[in-house]
């Protein structure tokens, strides 16, 4: 079995699952250029904990944690099996982590899934962030989750490279993207590509706008953890660019393996 590898994406609105557009094409379409992986460990903006949390339900219901979209959305279902095993295998890895016994999926998870491997026939499990303790320990939880991907196991961050939804002004997916979004995602891209950690790991003094582009951190943690799980030296790439709601930059970034 080949290195599998830990790739970022953005999940946007839950609507991805439904509408069509170029993140959803894309994810639509990544399952297919992986090889398939024995268990897919999501990293998930939408679990946040004090210390970290890691689910080993056998059947994971799906979540549908959001208001006021479609009954379609609302009755999706993605009926994945659970990880036990990787659960138990995560919890030794990361300092601190513990077993969560009844978490499910939340839509961070099963949306970009749903449209990656539809027949929700992989393992798949989750792992909280912890929000408070902000970029250096969601890379250091990367860095411990490392071995994995040597062990069959596809790791998924999934955030959003910006996420203002105060900003949110219209319902149409394809607008401009407002200035202040494409500095930041063009910033963030320049520094992912150098390879310089150290910048991002300070993003919200350096980079343009940080804070206006994340009010909160959970949805960039992710992507910090998916620089930790690659090597030394490793850099990420980036697998897909595109806006949404003229307030969402949709990237996603994975290590070479992803390609």
């Amino acid at each position: 079995m080949s290195r599998h590898p830990a790739i970022f994406v953005s999940h946007g609105s839950p609507m991805l699952a439904l509408d069509d557009g170029p993140a959803h094409r894309f994810l639509a379409g990544l399952g297919t250029t992986l090889e398939r992986p024995k268990a897919i460990l999501v990293v998930s903006a939408h679990w946040e904990s004090a210390d970290p949390l890691v689910s080993a339900v056998a059947r994971p219901r799906t979540i549908h944690d959001f208001g006021g979209f479609p009954r379609a959305l609302l009755e999706m279902q993605y009926p994945a099996p659970g990880a036990p095993d990787l659960a138990a295998r995560v919890a030794a890895l990361v300092p601190g982590a513990r077993i969560d016994p009844a978490r499910g999926l939340d839509h961070g998870a099963w949306v970009p899934l749903k449209l990656a491997y539809p027949a929700a026939d992989v393992p798949v499990t989750q792992v909280s962030v912890q929000s408070h303790l902000g970029p250096a320990h969601a890379l250091a939880v990367g860095r411990a989750l490392r071995p994995l991907r040597d062990e069959g196991v596809l790791i998924v961050g999934s955030g959003s490279l910006t996420h203002n939804l105060h900003e949110f002004r219209s319902p149409v997916q394809e607008q401009p993207p407002k200035s202040w979004v494409v500095a930041f995602a063009d910033w963030m891209a320049e520094r992912l590509d150098a390879g310089d950690i150290e910048s991002l790991l300070d993003y919200r003094a350096r980079a343009p706008f940080g804070p206006r582009n994340h009010p909160t951190e959970e949805h960039l943690l992710p992507l910090f953890t998916v620089l930790g799980a690659a090597d030394a030296g490793e850099r990420l790439a980036a697998r897909h660019r595109s806006y949404t709601y003229g307030i969402l930059a949709m990237d996603a970034w994975g290590t070479a393996e992803a390609a």
